[in-house]
């Protein structure tokens, strides 16, 4: 079992508690990275936490203002963030197809896998 580094406040203990087995784990890494700054302003921790502005979105849809702090979330609110965060989350994987890495730079290098760079005869 996966423990969070900091201890969970009693909202997001209850949250958790709330949460099917499964899902503890991934809820404490959540809560490790949001209670990792208690005094920080909730927007900055949560851009982060979730990709592009999805923590500025999910503020907005709670009806919290950016400079909100962690402790003040109700358990509810736990419960919607850790929702929103499973939702934007990239799925793991095993590294794409055939073990190949997807996207970004093909090879150390900046060729093509298997190519080389034309020498160069100075």
């Amino acid at each position: 079992m996966s423990r969070p580094l900091r201890p969970l406040s009693p909202a997001a203990a209850a949250a958790r508690a709330a949460l099917p087995a499964d899902d503890g784990a991934a809820f404490d890494r959540l809560a490790s990275a949001v209670l990792a700054s208690p005094s920080a302003a909730l927007g900055a921790v949560l851009r982060s936490v979730l990709p592009g502005t999805a923590g500025i979105r999910w503020l907005r849809t709670a009806g919290l203002p950016p400079t909100t702090r962690a402790s003040a979330l109700t358990a509810g609110q736990w419960q919607s963030l850790h929702e929103c965060w499973r939702a934007t989350a990239p799925a793991p994987s095993a590294g794409g197809p055939a073990g190949r890495r997807v996207g970004g730079r093909t090879s150390a290098h900046g060729h093509a896998p298997g190519a080389m760079a034309a020498p160069r005869w100075h």
